[in-house]
């Protein structure tokens, strides 16, 4: 079995086969995924995917790209689709540097709310963090302090950073998340890091539709793809597929408390 941890099935892009998507994704032994809100309107539509399809699972959150207030009625309304049964994090938050497309400041609030509202909800968290990681880190680490979280607190997706910062991360409790970017030519960094990880810490995603791997690269990423990331990993760590995928499933069931 394999684990789509990430992946935004509600996107345009999609509405024209989507079950057949979901199909292709059984077919290759993709039997969960979780599809992450980035605001408002995504939330609700990452609950509606994961309120018609039994493979799917929803994350809510805003994403630090959004230009969006979290004023009393939007964290009001994030609180009741929380509060769903089939959603089972907040997400994807974090910090964005690299766009820049919102303040700096204002990011950093965000974050910080919606990880408090993680923590008073009892939901572990995915982070989007990209050119942000020693913020990021601090951020999380203040919380930590602040509020007891607990580990395996949360994910961070995507995961683009140096060594140190992926042993970081491991620390604090958080798991790394491997996408179709680990296929890429110019990827021999975050190979190097993954190769140095324990299976234990790793969750695999695609971020569809976006992040392709080798040999899809530049076309439209989906669920079944996911199969390419396990494959290089376990090329990488000269183990068996099977293994990391059992591995990377079981990681998912323990950090997002699904049950066999």
């Amino acid at each position: 079995m394999l684990t789509d941890t990430h992946c935004h099935l509600d996107f345009q892009i999609f509405d024209q086969d989507r079950h057949q998507t979901l199909e292709r994704a059984a077919q290759h032994k993709v039997t969960r995924i979780i599809n992450p809100g980035t605001n408002l309107e995504t939330s609700k539509a990452a609950l509606q995917m994961a309120t018609q399809f039994t493979s799917v699972s929803a994350a809510v959150g805003i994403h630090p790209n959004e230009d969006l207030d979290l004023d009393k009625s939007t964290m009001q309304q994030l609180r009741i689709l929380s509060s769903h049964p089939n959603v089972v994090a907040i997400g994807e938050i974090g910090l964005d540097y690299f766009r820049n497309i919102t303040p700096a400041d204002k990011q950093k609030r965000r974050f910080r709310i919606q990880l408090d509202l993680a923590s008073e909800l009892g939901l572990p968290v995915i982070v989007h963090c990209r050119d942000a990681y020693e913020d990021t880190i601090n951020i999380i680490s203040e919380w930590q302090s602040s509020t007891g979280a607990k580990p395996n607190s949360g994910v961070f997706h995507s995961f683009s950073g140096l060594k140190t910062h992926a042993n970081t991360i491991i620390e604090k409790g958080f798991y790394i998340g491997v996408t179709g970017s680990i296929t890429f030519n110019k990827s021999s960094n975050l190979r190097a890091i993954v190769a140095d990880l324990p299976l234990t810490k790793i969750l695999i995603e695609t971020d569809a539709p976006f992040l392709s791997p080798q040999p899809n690269r530049g076309k439209r990423n989906e669920p079944a793809f996911v199969r390419w990331v396990a494959d290089k990993i376990a090329e990488i760590k000269s183990v068996a597929v099977n293994e990391v995928a059992s591995s990377s499933t079981q990681n998912a069931e323990t950090l997002f408390g699904w049950n066999n």
